[in-house]
């Protein structure tokens, strides 16, 4: 059995469908179309009762529903690519790193700018929200520069926490959130990646490509 992967192009999943090429995995990928409720469908809920992606299904059928769990795993299991930090102290920096991406950066900030509406009942207060959701994205990309100050990578080369990051800085490119020095640098330096390029083609952002 195939290895199953639920995405949405542009979206966090991006940096799971990198990790995924980077391994050179085989995988049959299923399009998940956030704004037509595709994730709510009860098909999809009985793979992912979270109703988020991205998911991916092993090749034992035990579904994986979060980004830290599924970059953790391809890691872990496939230890010779380099991918998983080869220290505990460094796990633990990736881990962190991770964490402060998709609960900080993406859950608080980003997702008051994408979807406001869940954070105001009143549609007046919207842009409000999302100012706000600006703001936070700003202040905890400014923490992350300084994380970044002596690497171009998160760690010293290339992992998944790599990948996390990618995915928020791509974001702030195209609704025109400027990066800090070190997060810029961060970003162009993941954007001459092959790989990388590959996913934003077969994604539809090969304009990303150009920036």
């Amino acid at each position: 059995m195939l290895m199953k992967f639920y995405m949405t192009p542009g979206s966090c999943s991006t940096g799971i469908h990198i990790l995924l090429e980077e391994l050179g995995l085989v995988f049959e990928a299923y399009l998940v179309n956030l704004l037509a409720g595709d994730q709510y469908k009860p098909d999809y809920l009985a793979i992912n009762p979270r109703a988020t992606i991205p998911t991916l299904v092993r090749e034992d059928g035990i579904p994986l529903c979060d980004f830290i769990s599924i970059a953790w795993w391809l890691g872990r299991t496939h230890p010779k690519s380099g991918l998983m930090p080869a220290t505990i102290n460094d796990e633990a920096r990736a881990l962190e790193m991770m964490n402060h991406v998709i609960h900080g950066v993406h859950g608080q900030g980003f997702a008051r700018i994408f979807t406001s509406e869940k954070f105001t009942l009143d549609d007046g207060d919207q842009q409000a929200v999302q100012a706000q959701g600006r703001e936070m994205a700003c202040k905890d990309f400014a923490i992350i520069n300084n994380k970044l100050s002596e690497h171009l990578f998160v760690l010293d080369q290339f992992s998944i926490a790599d990948c996390a990051l990618f995915y928020v800085e791509f974001w702030a490119d195209r609704i025109d959130i400027p990066l800090p020095e070190n997060c810029a640098a961060h970003y162009r330096k993941m954007l001459k990646r092959p790989i990388v390029r590959q996913v934003l083609q077969e994604e539809g952002y090969a304009s990303a490509l150009r920036g």
